[in-house]
């Protein structure tokens, strides 16, 4: 059995920040873009997403209390578990942990959907296997920023750029050796 990979698939100013000092996207919705920027052939791939709590309550927000991951088994990571509601699971479970225990299962692709200190965690522990990065052509100044301050270095491979309408979109893959 292959284990299954774990790919940060995001959207990020061009200064790194992938949420402004509100902790909102509004900056991203106004980018042009042609199509969808391959995510609906991305989420094809997804079969598990890995949230932190204020990425899903933002989410949730967002999208009217609608959760748009409803084909996923979706995890959210919060101090403040919740009962489950379908394949929605609230969890304290440090993420790595988690997502270590997701690629022992057969599956597809687990995505991080965000934010910065569960992927920084996951980082932490070298358990990103590919970055799907769009830029988006404006600076934001300050916010929430794409990667914290890790402890370690880890090398990645560029696979691919793409042009969607003002996003330029980076795929790498980890280089492990």
């Amino acid at each position: 059995m292959d284990e299954r990979k774990v790919v940060c698939y995001i959207a990020t100013s061009l200064d790194g920040y992938i949420a402004d000092v509100e902790e909102t996207l509004d900056w991203l919705l106004h980018v042009e873009m042609d199509g969808d920027g391959g995510y609906g052939a991305f989420i094809e791939t997804v079969d598990a997403v890995v949230l932190g709590r204020r990425t899903y309550e933002w989410v949730m927000d967002y999208e009217n209390d609608n959760f748009p991951y409803v084909d996923q088994q979706s995890y959210v990571v919060t101090s403040r578990p919740e009962a489950s509601k379908g394949r929605l699971t609230f969890t304290s479970e440090d993420p790595a942990n988690l997502v270590k225990r997701l690629k022992q299962q057969a599956g597809n692709t687990i995505w991080p959907v965000g934010g910065s200190l569960l992927l920084d965690r996951l980082l932490q522990e070298d358990l990103v296997d590919e970055f799907i990065i769009s830029v988006a052509p404006v600076t934001l100044g300050d916010g929430i920023p794409l990667f914290q301050k890790t402890q370690r270095r880890l090398d990645f491979t560029l696979e691919s750029v793409t042009k969607h309408g003002q996003m330029a979109q980076m795929h790498y893959k980890r280089h492990r050796t």
